[in-house]
């Protein structure tokens, strides 16, 4: 009742008290999981993603790969609005899977080159929980999908002011950028360093008390600002753009994707090839020194009575 009593108090013949009381909020929050069969690489990348984004929810992993319905089920119960779902397919191939829940739209995308923070080793580094300023291509406001795309992952990757595990810093770049049909994506940490003028001869000491009292006295001096890389990185292809949230009719599918199991039976077809090749090349030889006589291998033709070995012998 006094939850009733303020909403009903509350003035609202002036619209301009009106409009100043409704503050617009970004209230984004983005479920992580994965299937199945991902390898240790895969999930090591999950955990980056995961620290990175710190409006974001880990969830176990999820027993089926056909019945991705299901999500919608999973964000709803986490009062989550955005999935990021990890694919594992034969050990091998990862697909990454974006949507709106629960209405959609939903992305496919095919995970290529992914590299985890441990694997680089750079020396890069940014706060856990800080907000990361996105940096977009100028070719994503060119076509539809690729408004779509960065409507996405302005949605997955921007982190809210007002998260819980936000901390008020902004400390790292992420990069999205179009290329060969594919996007690219990087992390990068905002270095700031003042420029020294202390000449190498000079003490340690002295250089150190030089920099502080320039430091005191121009807070306003100009610092070199440099991106350092943190990683992970990865690099996506998109497959198929639906209107549902895991489901509906197909709005966008990239003619140009060619499956990873594809590109594998032609290489297994390509050596079939070569071996069938070879192998009737020597029968052919065989058949030409079996006619001139000139077979070494041990093997003699079946011969009959009327044969001139046979008669002359």
């Amino acid at each position: 009742m006094a939850s009733v009593y303020k909403s009903l108090s509350k003035p609202t013949n002036g619209k301009e008290e009106g409009a100043s009381s409704i503050i617009k909020r970004n209230k984004q929050k983005v479920l992580i999981l994965s299937s199945r069969g991902v390898t240790y690489r895969h999930r090591h990348l999950l955990n980056d993603l995961h620290s990175l984004l710190p409006h974001s929810r880990k969830d176990v992993k999820l027993d089926t790969k056909t019945k991705l319905y299901q999500l919608n089920e999973l964000a709803e119960l986490y009062n989550c609005n955005n999935v990021f779902f990890f694919e594992a397919r034969k050990g091998k191939d990862l697909y990454l899977w974006m949507s709106k829940a629960p209405n959609g739209p939903t992305v496919k995308m095919h995970m290529q080159n992914l590299h985890t923070m441990e694997e680089l080793h750079f020396t890069g580094n940014c706060l856990k929980g800080s907000r990361p300023v996105l940096s977009f291509d100028a070719k994503f406001d060119k076509e539809p999908h690729l408004r779509l795309l960065k409507e996405m992952f302005l949605h997955i990757f921007g982190v809210p002011k007002g998260a819980r595990k936000v901390k008020p810093f902004v400390d790292h770049v992420m990069g999205f950028t179009l290329a060969d049909g594919k996007v690219w994506i990087r992390n990068y940490q905002i270095s700031e360093s003042i420029p020294s003028k202390v000449k190498p001869g000079e003490e340690e000491d002295e250089a150190a008390e030089a920099a502080a009292k320039k430091a005191k006295k121009v807070k306003g001096s100009e610092t070199e600002v440099s991106l350092v890389e943190i990683g992970p990185r990865f690099v996506l292809t998109p497959i198929v753009i639906l209107e549902g949230s895991f489901g509906g009719p197909v709005i966008y599918e990239n003619k140009e994707f060619v499956s990873p199991n594809q590109v594998r039976s032609d290489i297994r077809h390509k050596k079939a090839g070569r071996y069938n090749q070879r192998a009737e090349q020597s029968i052919e030889k065989l058949a030409r020194h079996d006619e001139l006589g000139l077979r070494s291998d041990g093997f003699q033709k079946p011969t009959d009575g009327l044969d001139a070995a046979a008669l002359f012998a």
